[in-house]
């Protein structure tokens, strides 16, 4: 397996050292995700990397339900308090109790192959 670089890898190195990063324009102040090379404005400024606080707002939720005896989860999109929009899962309680409008905390888990994961929990 090749290892990767970019802003991606950056990312997920934070991750992995359970740090939860966003990049942010000096020249705004405006924060970005998806981890991009420069910011998607009219001159492309670089972009400055800074911890995120993990606050956010479930902005909507959809409830999966897989074939028993596998359980309920959920999949949400998640407004943070920086201002981006990212896509995750509110764990800690009943997928369906998930609900828009929720106060959630950005936690870093690891997923079975051990990769690390961000997830949310009830705020």
């Amino acid at each position: 397996m090749t290892e990767q670089t970019g802003p991606e890898a950056f990312w997920r190195k934070g991750l992995a050292e359970g740090r939860f990063l966003l990049q942010r324009s000096p020249a705004d102040g405006r924060h970005f995700y998806p981890p991009r090379v420069i910011a998607p404005t009219p001159g492309g400024d670089a972009l400055e990397w800074v911890e995120a606080s993990g606050k956010g707002t479930v902005h909507s939720v959809t409830v999966i339900s897989p074939k028993p005896p596998a359980e309920p989860y959920n999949v949400v999109l998640v407004d943070l308090a920086e201002g981006p929009r990212m896509m995750s899962r509110v764990e800690g309680l009943p997928a369906a109790e998930v609900a828009i409008g929720m106060a959630v905390q950005a936690r870093i888990d690891k997923q079975a192959d051990g990769e690390p994961i961000l997830l949310f929990v009830p705020a």
